[in-house]
């Protein structure tokens, strides 16, 4: 076995790893109401959230995976030690707001450790000016823009949602509002699962992609498709 297919499986494992440790941040948000409501019991609960997440490439494509994998970082200045840097930097960083009780994004800490090692395997090898040319602007600008942007649009849509809510059922009787309530919820843990799946479980999915095409394994056409930000 070569040294660039045993790097590869060890970045793979290591990618793996950060997405246990995504569920492990996450899977709570899927799950959190049907459980404390006890529409389902905790099993039953996590099985759901996961057939969704798994379906959703399926349904939702693969957008997210591709902006991760091409979209950001220019492939000239990746390798497998900057793909590891990278989740390792995301483990850490995961590891270290689940002791401290932070709600943080996985998403963000993954791209930022992958663009940071990015960034200094250019300084290292072309100079500390080379540094700013790995990055891709057009691949940041919705990301960095809607880390301000989403949590206001939930705040206003939870809104929205909620006074429709009680407009459209205050007159109803508990036990009838109960018993829809119980059932809707059902749909919302799955429709939350989808938007996890196709969003923050393909980011492994891209970081992979890199390495397998550091490792050989993966032909420069194969990962830029239709990216209009060749390098």
């Amino acid at each position: 076995m070569n040294k660039d297919l045993i790097l590869v499986l060890i970045t793979v494992l290591v990618a793996l790893i950060f997405d246990f440790l995504n569920g492990f941040h996450d899977s709570a948000n899927s799950i959190a109401t049907v459980v404390s409501t006890r529409v389902l019991s905790p099993k039953f609960a996590v099985a759901w959230a996961a057939a969704f997440n798994f379906l959703a490439a399926f349904f939702l494509g693969t957008a997210v995976a591709k902006t991760i994998g091409k979209g950001m970082i220019r492939l000239d200045h990746v390798d497998q030690y900057v793909v590891m840097a990278g989740l390792f930097g995301a483990i850490v960083w995961d590891l270290l707001t689940w002791w401290w009780g932070l709600p943080t994004s996985s998403s963000h800490a993954l791209i930022g450790g992958y663009a940071g090692a990015a960034m200094m395997h250019a300084a290292v090898h072309t100079g500390a000016g080379s540094m700013l040319s790995v990055i891709i602007p057009e691949g940041w600008y919705k990301t960095l823009i809607f880390i301000v942007v989403a949590p206001v649009m939930g705040m206003v849509l939870g809104l929205v949602f909620l006074v429709a809510a009680h407009w459209i059922l205050q007159n109803k009787p508990p036990q009838t509002v109960d018993r829809w309530f119980r059932k809707l919820q059902l749909l919302s843990a799955a429709a939350y699962s989808l938007g996890h799946g196709g969003n923050d479980a393909q980011k492994t999915m891209g970081i992979v992609a890199g390495a397998l095409y550091t490792g050989g394994l993966m032909s420069k056409a194969d990962m830029l498709g239709n990216c209009p930000h060749r390098s």
